[in-house]
């Protein structure tokens, strides 16, 4: 499948070139998919789609969903932008969980077997460990490696 190929654009008036809704629709009615799907909807039915930057965005939709702590999940080198976020989201009405990816302090040999070395490495799934166990409602990603993003979503 491509569909930047596609001349036709039929899945944008119901008339996909292929359906397969049929293995997945189902989990759309679900009152966990639909809470999301209200939100998030909530912000682009009164014609705002695209005028919002996504900061504004995540602000509105926790706001919309009663979420009231917002976990940040950041890389060492943005700590400084981290902390902008932090005190925006505070400045909103939001208790923050800021984790950093050094969190924990792991020796980057006991990350990736590889390695050798003694340095710290980057630790996303002690990151998903923190807010995992912190009262984080909604989790805000902020400058993670490929990989790493990768690694704490799954987690």
């Amino acid at each position: 499948m491509d569909c930047t190929r596609c001349t036709e654009k039929g899945c944008r008036v119901s008339q996909p070139c292929t359906d397969r809704s049929i293995g997945y629709i189902n989990q759309y009615h679900t009152e966990e998919v639909q809470a999301v799907t209200r939100a998030a909807s909530m912000l682009m039915d009164d014609g705002r789609a695209g005028i919002l930057n996504r900061l504004e965005e995540i602000v509105e939709y926790a706001n919309l969903k009663g979420y009231r702590i917002l976990g940040v999940a950041y890389c060492y080198g943005m700590e400084q932008e981290a902390g902008l976020l932090r005190d925006y989201l505070q400045k909103e009405g939001f208790k923050t969980v800021m984790v950093s990816c050094t969190v924990d302090g792991i020796p980057e040999c006991e990350v990736n077997t590889t390695k050798a070395g003694q340095s710290v490495s980057c630790n996303p799934i002690g990151q998903a460990n923190a807010l995992n166990r912190s009262s984080a409602e909604f989790t805000i990603l902020m400058g993670l490696c490929l990989g790493h993003d990768i690694l704490i979503q799954k987690n």
